[in-house]
């Protein structure tokens, strides 16, 4: 079987770019199940209900990361979605949940754990290597052997320690974050495919989906700049697909891909 994951979705171009392109990608990779991290798809930060809506038709599961609040009221609206994941490691009175359990349309169950990365990131998350490791002890039904992680971190180095942490165990580790994609897509020896960035998708034209003017102001000025969000023109794919085993959740194959979708009329 095979499994479609998608970088950071960057406001509303990113998400029309991936309505656009998630049905050819499915038909091309044959991937029965899809997970999107869906962290920056409110104008560039955070999540709200209308967000999640539009990128259900697409995936099955939306990761977040440290935007996750962002957009005000979305800690409400967050118990509506099931299948919308804020990082684990986050404290257990913040609302939604850090894992979940998806049917396979394909047959059979795929666990997504949502991690937050501690290394540049924000203090207030607990130690993610500490808490995958509850999770996978002691929380996850033992029967469930395909197992998905969205690790949202900044250092590539604590991505690949991840990566090697949970080889074998379980069956792909995704890097998110940066919006850049990483060529260094492979299956460790344990069994576990593994990506240290998954990319964006956002405005081939852009730094990070931002206009590319308002962020070089920024850096050229060091003043407080607002960075517009790129909605229209060509918007960049970035993912991977992972073939896996269902019967033991190893993966055989990892294959990364970023795609253009033209994108018009957007606001």
């Amino acid at each position: 079987m095979k499994l479609l994951f998608l970088g950071d979705v960057v406001g509303k171009g990113g998400r029309e770019a991936v309505k656009q392109l998630m049905p050819e990608l499915r038909r091309r990779y044959n991937a029965q199940f899809a997970v999107v991290n869906g962290e920056n798809s409110a104008a560039g930060a955070g999540l709200t209900g209308g967000c999640v809506r539009e990128l259900a038709a697409a995936a099955e599961v939306i990761t977040s990361g440290d935007h996750v609040w962002d957009q005000k009221g979305f800690e409400q609206e967050i118990a509506m979605f099931p299948n919308v994941l804020r990082p684990a490691n986050l404290s257990k009175l913040q609302p939604g949940r850090g894992w979940g359990v998806f049917r396979n349309p394909a047959g059979g169950e795929v666990a997504v754990i949502n991690l937050l990365g501690k290394v540049f990131m924000r203090e207030s998350a607990y130690c993610p290597f500490e808490t995958v490791e509850r999770i996978l002890n002691d929380e996850l039904p033992k029967h469930v052997r395909t197992i998905l992680v969205d690790f949202h971190a900044e250092a590539t180095s604590e991505k690949i320690a991840m990566a090697h942490f949970l080889d074998g165990r379980v069956t792909a580790v995704f890097g998110t974050h940066t919006h850049v994609r990483t060529a260094d897509a492979r299956v460790l020896p344990g069994g576990t495919a593994a990506l240290s960035d998954a990319g964006m998708c956002g405005a081939e034209v852009s730094v990070l989906g931002r206009e590319v003017e308002s962020v070089l102001k920024k850096f050229r000025s060091g003043m407080p700049v607002r960075l517009p969000v790129v909605e229209k023109g060509n918007i960049r794919v970035d993912g991977a697909v992972v073939t896996y085993d269902p019967a033991t959740g190893r993966a055989a194959a990892i294959e990364g891909f970023s795609e253009v979708v033209a994108v018009g009329n957007t606001i």
